[in-house]
C-alpha cells in the first residue's frame, strides 16, 4: 500500500490495498496518518470511519483478497474519498432490505458525507462520498512553503508564473532555496550533509505519524 501525489490546485493522494480485514486497518491508518500530513487532524475521525466502512463494503460484496484502491483528494473545502474496484454492480440503498444486502456502509456515506454517489469506470467502478472540512483546514504545511517559494522566487524574477509555468517556477526555487541554505550552513561551520540528514529524519517521521 503505497503511493501519493501532490499536485496543484488539489492535494491528492493515491492508495491501492488488498481487500482483507488486515489491510483495511492499515488503509484506514493510512489516510489518518495522510490527513494529519495535510494539517487536517480534524477531520480524521470523520474520513477514518467512512474510508473503513467504503474498504469494508469491497471486502464483503466484491470479494476478500481483491485488489482495489483509495483515492484521497482535497477539493477546497471538501474532503473526497474514493474506492475504485473491479466490480461494475452497483451499490443501491433504494431496497427495501438495503441494510441487511448492503451492511451500514451506504448509510453512513448518507448520514455522514455531504455528498456521495457511485460511478462506472473503465475497469469497474468507485463509490465515493465527500465530507466539509471547514474554512482554514487546508494543509498549512503546502501553503507556507508555496508562500516562502512564491516570496523567494519574486526575488530573482520579474513577474510571476501562472499554470504549469508557476509549478516549474516553484520547482526551481525549491531548489534554489535548498542550495542557498546548504550554502548558509556551510559557511557557518555546519555540515550540509548533516542538515539535510536531520532535515530528512524529521520530515519521515512527521510522515510516518499515525
Amino acid at each position: 500500500m503505497s503511493g501519493c501525489e501532490v499536485t496543484e490546485p488539489r492535494l491528492r493522494s493515491v492508495l491501492p490495498f488488498e481487500a482483507v480485514p488486515a489491510e483495511v486497518r492499515l488503509l484506514r491508518r493510512a489516510a489518518v496518518a495522510q490527513l494529519d500530513r495535510w494539517g487536517m487532524p480534524s477531520a480524521a475521525d470523520e474520513a477514518e470511519l467512512l474510508v473503513t466502512e467504503l474498504a469494508t463494503n469491497v471486502v464483503k460484496h466484491v470479494g476478500e483478497g481483491v485488489s482495489a484502491t483509495l483515492i484521497i483528494e482535497l477539493r477546497g473545502e471538501r474532503l473526497r474519498l474514493e474506492v475504485h474496484d473491479k466490480s461494475q454492480v452497483l451499490p443501491s440503498p433504494n431496497t427495501a432490505d438495503c441494510y441487511s444486502e448492503c451492511g451500514r456502509g451506504l448509510h453512513l456515506l448518507a448520514a455522514l458525507a455531504v455528498d456521495w454517489g457511485t460511478v462506472l469506470t473503465a475497469t469497474g467502478k468507485a463509490v465515493w462520498c465527500e465530507i466539509s472540512i471547514g474554512p482554514g483546514q487546508v494543509c498549512r504545511r503546502m501553503e507556507r512553503a508555496v508562500e516562502v517559494l512564491e516570496g523567494y522566487q519574486g526575488s530573482g524574477r520579474e513577474a510571476r508564473l501562472r499554470g504549469s509555468g508557476r509549478h516549474i517556477g516553484l520547482e526551481e526555487s525549491a531548489v534554489e532555496l535548498i542550495a542557498d541554505l546548504l550554502h548558509w550552513t556551510a559557511a557557518r561551520g555546519l555540515d550540509p550533509d548533516d542538515i539535510l540528514d536531520r532535515a530528512q529524519m524529521h520530515y519521515e517521521a512527521e510522515a510516518d505519524a499515525a
